[in-house]
């Protein structure tokens, strides 16, 4: 190997090593090179990304070597940290979790009921995204799973527990709780972008 495919060698063996780092005696094992030959590729590799201006540094601590991102850019992966988190979830998706929220605990026949359509899918959607889980089984034939909101889903829509969630006006009849659902569904579409029917 020549030097530039020994320094994108050991740039791979950084990046694979993480957090933990990996020490030029190890570097020299692998690359079959000595430990000061191995040492000396790390600092060309080390001066080559401050030359280049690049986003990753290599950094020594106690011996290991390993990649850091700059120091001066730690607001913007701040900014990355606290960016909502996105998710993509289907109209049908979205209709189910809004039924669940304001009905739960609910069983997904009960859903179903409100949907008027199977909801199978939609239901394993949310609980693969953690917004919704089994909280326990309904009494009668069958003893079916019922489902209620998680604590993920509070964090996502920023509330601090269910009675926070927008209550439907007062003084509407209970046939007009389904429309008012309904009208809060579209609501939620602007947070979870739209991915197809479930």
């Amino acid at each position: 190997m020549d030097a530039k495919e020994i320094k994108s060698v050991i740039e791979g063996l950084l990046f694979v090593s993480g957090s933990d780092g990996i020490e030029a005696k190890q570097l020299a094992d692998i690359l079959e090179l000595d430990r000061e030959e191995a040492r000396d590729y790390l600092y060309d590799l080390q001066t080559d990304f401050i030359r280049e201006g690049r986003g990753i540094r290599i950094v020594e601590v106690a011996g290991m070597f390993q990649l850091t991102t700059r120091p001066e850019h730690a607001i913007f992966f701040e900014r990355l940290a606290h960016q909502p988190q996105q998710a993509t979830l289907s109209q049908a998706a979205i209709e189910t979790l809004a039924i669940i929220a304001y009905k739960q605990p609910i069983t997904r026949s009960g859903i179903e009921d409100v949907r008027g359509v199977k909801s199978e899918r939609a239901v394993n959607t949310l609980l693969s995204k953690q917004l919704i889980k089994e909280v326990g089984r309904a009494e009668g034939p069958g003893r079916p799973i019922l489902f209620g909101t998680t604590r993920e889903f509070l964090e996502y829509f920023g509330l601090r527990d269910l009675k926070e969630l927008p209550p439907p006006p007062a003084l509407v009849p209970m046939n007009d709780l389904q429309d008012e659902e309904e009208h809060l569904l579209f609501q939620m579409p602007d947070m979870f972008p739209e991915a197809g029917d479930e």
